[in-house]
């Protein structure tokens, strides 16, 4: 009935359907897999709660200080916040205590600062305007916090003069003799 031209021809076709079957069924399986594999790894990785840094070290620095100050004069500090990243909502807040003689310290906007208590900084960059009461050596402790509770400390002393005891001295100018004068 059948010859072995047809039994050849039906065993090809039955071999190669049947492997093209198993290589989409194989196929099939991987594409499956990887999309699996894809959305377990996925999804895995979500928390309900996103994980981002609030909190940032930040350094308080100043520009040179005198050291002398006259009883009633005032003198400038200088003050810039560096924080080693920016989130919008950190807060810096400022203070002071005075261990050390009496003056008083007002930011640059002419708020005059009680001593412990706590007053916004609206920038980064601020000065400071310290005024001295007493002819003492005078200490302040100032302190810059953010609201995750970082604390900075800077530490300024002053020698008290009474305006007597300040003497200017004149810079010395350059003598010079008649022969110079005349030519």
């Amino acid at each position: 009935m059948f010859t072995d031209l047809d039994r050849r021809w039906v065993w090809d076709f039955a071999i190669n359907s049947n492997f093209y079957s198993m290589k989409r069924n194989i196929l099939g399986a991987i594409w499956v897999m990887g999309v699996l594999s894809f959305a377990g790894f996925c999804l895995s990785s979500c928390t309900p709660e996103l994980d981002v840094q609030q909190s940032y070290d930040f350094s308080l620095q100043t520009l040179p200080v005198q050291k002398d100050i006259i009883k009633g004069a005032v003198t400038e500090i200088r003050c810039s916040l560096k924080a080693e990243g920016d989130f919008k909502d950190t807060r810096y807040t400022i203070r002071y205590f005075q261990p050390d003689g009496k003056g008083e310290l007002r930011l640059e906007d002419g708020t005059l600062l009680s001593p412990n208590d706590h007053y916004v900084l609206m920038q980064k960059e601020f000065r400071l305007y310290y005024t001295s009461h007493s002819t003492d050596r005078q200490t302040i402790d100032v302190y810059v916090e953010d609201n995750f509770g970082q604390k900075k400390e800077l530490h300024f002393s002053f020698n008290g003069k009474s305006a007597e005891q300040h003497v200017d001295h004149p810079k010395p100018t350059p003598t010079t003799s008649k022969t110079e004068r005349d030519a």
